[in-house]
């Protein structure tokens, strides 16, 4: 009895076991699928929180970026005005560039042809005048210059030019021991019985310094029948 038994268990046993897998299949699927349903559920109300969720619409709007030509055209009419007025015054201001013409060269020979004849500029000529006094020769003598017996004689170099219009360079044509030249003085006086040179300056209204100087003196003496060459007081 007990073996028939146990053949008949383990048939039922054996047949129990597809049952199981089943189950268990089936437990898999529905852990599967809830799951699943949890996270659908999920996306589910994120969904609904965004389109429940109310626009903000005190923000700013996002403009667009302006292109250039849009920028063009929407500058108003009065800043055109204003730029168009301040170009034409900046034109108007800056100088106009001048037209550089380069001139044609000429020959040389015409050139030189066309130029005048350079002049060396004309001494002026010394003018005659006339000092009064008495007119006396005076001959150069070694080292004296022309504005020495100028100054000697107490006349003014023009003066002395204009008496003496043939010397027309005083530094070549005035020589020592030949060259005369003509001077004009106050008077020629003849030393007298008393005449010293104090007397004869205060007749003639000039100093003793210029009598000596005119006479070539290094002593204040005098003789008697001496000619004493009296200049001008002032420089004629």
């Amino acid at each position: 009895m007990s073996e028939n038994e146990n053949r008949n268990r383990r048939p039922e046993e054996s047949s129990k076991l597809p049952y199981l897998s089943l189950g268990v299949l089936v437990l898999m699927i529905a852990g599967l699928l809830y799951v699943g349903y949890e996270y659908i559920a999920d996306d589910a109300a994120d969904v609904d929180q965004l389109l429940n969720t109310p626009l903000d619409t005190t923000g700013r709007e996002l403009q667009p970026i302006p292109n250039e030509n849009d920028q063009l055209s929407t500058v108003p009419q009065s800043s055109k005005e204003t730029t168009s007025s301040t170009t034409d015054e900046k034109t108007s201001d800056s100088p106009k560039e001048e037209e550089t013409v380069t001139p044609t060269p000429r020959p040389a020979d015409e050139e030189e042809t066309k130029k005048p004849e350079e002049k060396a500029p004309e001494k002026p000529k010394p003018v005659a005048v006339d000092p009064g006094g008495v007119e006396i020769t005076h001959t150069v003598q070694s080292g004296e210059t022309f504005y020495g017996i100028a100054n000697r004689y107490n006349l003014k170099s023009g003066t002395l030019k204009g008496l003496n219009p043939v010397i027309k360079d005083e530094s070549t044509d005035v020589k020592s021991g030949v060259t005369r030249i003509k001077v004009r003085v106050q008077a020629v006086h003849t030393v007298g019985p008393g005449d010293i040179l104090r007397v004869v300056a205060e007749k003639y209204g000039v100093t003793v310094g210029q009598l000596m100087a005119a006479n070539k003196k290094t002593k204040n003496f005098t003789e008697r029948g001496e000619k004493l060459i009296i200049p001008f007081p002032e420089k004629k």
